[in-house]
Formats: structure tokens, C-alpha cells, sequence
């Protein structure tokens, strides 16, 4: 590895499978010390474990406002600052218009944009001059799908909450931007699909269908994407959404 981020802070929410957890191993791999949050205690100590080092779990619900108290104080007490914030926990599921709940609302919503304004929020703090925010957005912010729009238009919501918060925080030399990926090999998308892995296979199959690469992504790559806005390789990157979707959403 390179050491792209050594000796950096970094904090991942949401890192204890799929996209989240590549980030982060790849993150240490890289030289940051990388604090990670999971609902689950023994998924977090599974993800410690895999990761093998420069890595500390904290157990956190990002649209907890008491477990982001506590999630920022250790950060506070044990690091000190934060120079990467990705802020990557979240999720939803699928309703059509007609079937949408309140229930389904307030769940999507407030995991995917009411937990990311306050993590960010919250961390300010512990934001060093030229740190990295990174809002984990969507292909689907910009694409219409059935039985999606909810997810869609949350994700949508992370896209501005960027090119406002640029603004916000331009005094600071705080840089911000989206990471969006398309259809990612991840336990979030198989979960659509159910248990089955016949069924599996032929969603994404399906899926791959409609990405001008012609497959899905995996989570690897777009752990890549992220490391890149991470560094000081895109020191001069701020207020973008990076797409990692294949061409799926550009064409």
C-alpha cells in the first residue's frame, strides 16, 4: 500500500459489511486509524476483526442523537480530531406510490438524511483544517424506480445537503462531497432478493443488464472511490458527487 493516509483520523459509520467495511480496511490498509460504528456488537467485533488493526468499534445507531454524543466523545478523547468523516450508515426498502407509510417515511428518511446532517454536525468539532466529509449517496438519487422512490428521493436530499454545506463551511477548508454508487454486490442489495441465492444471482444478473460495463460493482471499488476523496489527492475536489455505477446512471 501506499500510505495515502497515514497517520490520518478517520470515521466510518456503518462499517460492518458491504461497502463500509471495505472502506475501512482499506482505509487502515492505507494508515489511518479508522473508527467504525455498528448497530450490532458482534458484527462490530467481527469487522474489528477483519480489518486486523488501526481500527476501533464503537457500537452506535447514526439516528441515535445519544449514541453520536458518545460516538464523538471517544473519537474526542482517544484521537482527538477527525481529518476523513464518512458518513455511510443508512438503508431503506421498497414501497409504490399508493403503499408508502409514515412509518416507511420516517425510517428512510431519518436514517439517510436526518442521521447524516447530525453526524456531520455533531463531528464539526473535531474537524481539522482540510479534512475530508464524504455523504454516501446514490445513482438512484437521479434515476426514476419503481417502488424506490422514497430511498431516491433521500438520497437526493444528500446531494444538496453537499453543495449547501460547501458554503457553510468555506471559513473551515472543510471540503465535502457525494459518493455514489451504482448497484454494488453488497448484503443491502441481496437483501431485495431474499435468502435465496438463485434468486440472488438473477438480480444482479438482471441488474447487470442495465450497466453499460455490464456487470455489478463491488464493494472494493467503491472503497477506492472513497479513499480517493479521502486524500489529498482530491484536495482540490469539493462539493461533487462522484458516481460509481458502472455508466449506469450517465447514459
Amino acid at each position: 500500500m501506499s500510505d495515502r493516509l497515514d497517520g490520518k483520523i478517520a470515521v466510518i459509520t456503518g462499517a460492518t459489511s458491504g461497502i463500509g467495511l471495505a472502506t475501512a480496511k482499506l482505509f487502515a490498509a492505507e494508515g489511518a486509524h479508522v473508527f467504525i460504528t455498528g448497530r450490532r456488537p458482534e458484527a462490530l467485533r467481527a469487522a474489528e476483526a477483519e480489518i486486523g488493526g488501526n481500527v476501533t468499534g464503537i457500537q452506535a445507531d447514526s439516528s441515535n442523537a445519544d449514541d453520536l454524543d458518545r460516538l464523538f466523545a471517544r473519537v474526542k478523547e482517544e484521537a482527538g480530531r477527525i481529518d476523513v468523516l464518512y458518513a455511510n450508515a443508512g438503508g431503506g426498502g421498497m414501497l409504490p406510490l399508493g403503499h408508502i407509510t409514515e412509518e416507511h417515511v420516517d425510517d428512510i428518511f431519518g436514517r439517510n438524511v436526518k442521521a447524516v446532517i447530525f453526524t456531520v454536525q455533531k463531528a464539526l468539532p473535531l474537524l481539522v483544517k482540510g479534512s475530508s466529509i464524504i455523504l454516501a449517496g446514490s445513482s438512484a438519487s437521479i434515476e426514476g424506480s419503481a417502488a424506490f422512490s422514497v430511498y431516491s428521493a433521500s438520497k437526493a436530499a444528500v446531494r444538496n445537503l453537499a453543495r449547501s454545506w460547501i458554503l457553510d463551511l468555506k471559513e473551515l477548508s472543510v471540503r465535502v462531497n457525494v459518493l455514489s454508487p451504482g448497484p454494488v454486490r453488497t448484503p443491502f442489495l441481496l437483501g431485495f432478493a431474499g435468502d435465496d441465492t438463485v434468486q440472488q444471482q438473477g438480480m444482479l444478473d438482471f441488474l447487470a443488464t442495465r450497466i453499460p460495463l455490464g456487470r455489478v460493482g463491488e464493494s472494493e471499488e467503491i472503497a477506492k472511490a472513497a479513499l480517493f476523496l479521502a486524500s489529498d489527492d482530491s484536495s482540490f475536489v469539493n462539493g461533487t458527487e462522484l458516481f460509481a455505477d458502472g455508466g449506469q446512471a450517465q447514459v
